[in-house]
């Protein structure tokens, strides 16, 4: 019988100042840490490599170009995954959480569990207003039209593998997080929140930290939320 694993997806873009805290703090007990450098120009690969991570290169800029090239990775091994829990590397959030994320689902028969930010666990400052508002627009929409009871769409979050290759993921870019709530959802995954602590990030955010990368990222969560609505 194939050995069950836990594996980490990291995906990062010039984090060189951070990436190796991230590793460090990830619990000894996962199997393997996958960081993809999603068009790095800095030297956060050498840095992930240093610090005993996998390394894979992802040259379309995109979150989730960066996941989906984790999964194709995952997709080739010869052994098989159970879990896989999404991580930024940013050191924003706590690895050393971890565990608090797979317990649902190695003891409990919970499919997908989101590290949810909770505001008396958010270090001042750690998310712009774009976010906290687009967070509270989101989860109140997916509430409305499908029962939903998310209040977060945290980017730390753990998921049976077979569960999520059954989603069928496609989002390349600021989607892929509520894409993979929604389809949780229409597939009937059993879910839950866990709260987590969170902190002011290590370098500029690509997304939150513009006007631009802030506009787009709430276009496309609220775009997919409504292409569901009316499926």
């Amino acid at each position: 019988m194939k050995k069950k694993s836990t594996r980490v997806i990291i995906p990062a873009f010039n984090e060189e100042a951070s990436i190796g805290l991230v590793i460090d703090a990830i619990p000894s007990n996962i199997t393997e840490i996958i960081v993809v450098s999603n068009r790095s120009t800095d030297q956060t690969e050498a840095v992930a490599k240093q610090h005993g991570a996998t390394v894979l290169n992802e040259p379309r800029r995109g979150y989730g170009y960066a996941c989906l090239k984790g999964l194709d990775y995952l997709e080739r091994l010869d052994d098989s995954t159970n879990i896989v829990v999404f991580l930024d590397g940013d050191f924003s959030d706590f690895p050393e959480e971890m565990p608090q994320l797979l317990k649902p689902i190695e003891t409990g028969d919970y499919d997908f569990v989101i590290g949810a930010r909770a505001s008396s666990l958010r270090e001042k400052g750690s998310m712009t207003f774009p976010q906290i508002f687009g967070n509270w627009l989101s989860t109140s929409l997916m509430r409305l039209f499908y029962g939903a009871k998310y209040t977060d769409l945290g980017p730390f979050r753990a998921i049976k593998y077979e569960k999520l290759k059954a989603l069928n993921m496609e989002d390349k870019t600021y989607g892929w997080t509520v894409e993979m709530q929604l389809k949780a959802l229409k597939h009937h995954l059993k879910y839950t929140e866990v709260k987590v602590n969170y902190r002011n990030r290590i370098g500029d955010s690509k997304v939150s930290g513009t006007i631009k990368g802030a506009i787009f990222a709430g276009v496309k969560i609220i775009g997919w939320i409504f292409k569901y609505a009316i499926k």
